[in-house]
C-alpha cells in the first residue's frame, strides 16, 4: 500500500522487515519475494542498476525459491537491463524468466499463494513494457496490445497503467492520432485509480508528441491539466 502511494521510505521499511521475519521463518520463497519488491520500487524510481542488483540478489540468495518466484525474479532483472537500455541483457534474462515461469504453471501446487495473478498475460504484458523502454516500439505495442486482450476489466489500476505504456508506445511508433485518442479514454480513470505511478507515466505521451504532433500534444496537456 506504502509503495502504491509513492511512500518510498515506509515501503522499504516494510519490506525490510518482511524479508527479516521470512529470513527467520526459514521462508525461501518469502525472502526472495520481499527482494522482488524492492526491485520492483528501484525500477518505479527509474533506478535501473538498483532494480538489476536486487532481482540478482534475489534469484541466487534463496536458491530453494521455487519456480515461479525465481521467475518474478528473473523478470525484475530483465526489466531493469531494459530500464538501462541494455536490450542484449533483457531479452537474455526476459527469456530464462519465460521459460521458469511456464515451468511452474505445470506444477502450480509447487507454488506460494501470493503469485497468484502472475502468468502468461502478465508477463506478456511486462515484456510490452520492457520492449518500451528499449523503444522497440511495434514489439511494445504487439504486446501490450496482446496483454491488455486477455486481461480482466477486474483489475482496472493495472489496466490502467498497461494502457498508459501502449499510449506511450504509440506515440513513439509515430502514430499520434491513435495515442492521442487512448490517452484521452485514459485520463479520468488515471485521475481516479492511476495516482501517482499511471498519472505519470501518462505524463510521457505528451514528451513524446512534441515534435511530430504539436496539436496532439497540446490536446492532451489540456486534458491532464483539467483533471489536476
Amino acid at each position: 500500500m506504502a509503495q502504491d502511494q509513492d511512500e518510498t521510505g515506509a515501503a522499504l521499511a516494510w519490506y525490510d522487515r518482511s524479508h527479516e521475519w521470512a529470513l527467520e521463518a526459514g521462508d525461501p520463497n518469502m525472502a526472495a519475494s520481499t527482494l522482488n519488491m524492492k526491485a520492483h520500487m528501484a525500477w518505479s524510481r527509474r533506478r535501473a542498476e538498483r532494480c538489476v542488483g536486487l532481482a540478482e540478489a534475489s534469484r541466487w540468495s534463496a536458491p530453494g525459491a521455487s519456480l515461479g518466484v525465481r521467475g518474478m525474479a528473473a523478470q525484475m532483472a530483465g526489466r531493469g537491463q531494459a530500464l538501462a537500455v541494455r536490450g542484449d541483457d533483457a531479452r537474455r534474462v526476459l527469456d530464462e524468466a519465460e521459460e521458469l515461469i511456464g515451468r511452474a504453471a505445470e506444477r502450480p501446487e509447487d507454488e506460494p499463494p501470493w503469485p497468484y495473478f502472475y502468468d502468461e498475460t502478465w508477463f506478456t504484458l511486462q515484456r510490452g513494457m520492457a520492449l518500451m523502454h528499449l523503444r522497440a516500439w511495434p514489439r511494445a505495442i504487439e504486446h501490450l496490445t496482446a496483454g491488455l486482450a486477455a486481461l480482466s476489466g477486474d483489475y482496472r489500476r493495472d489496466r490502467t497503467w498497461y494502457r498508459a505504456c501502449l499510449a506511450r508506445s504509440l506515440a513513439g511508433a509515430g502514430e499520434p492520432d491513435a495515442a492521442l485518442a487512448l490517452a484521452l479514454d485514459i485520463v479520468p480513470h488515471a485521475a481516479e485509480v492511476g495516482r501517482p505511478h499511471s498519472w505519470n507515466e501518462l505524463h510521457t505521451t505528451p514528451a513524446m508528441l512534441l515534435r511530430r504532433a504539436p496539436r496532439a500534444r497540446r490536446h492532451l496537456v489540456a486534458a491532464l491539466r483539467a483533471e489536476g
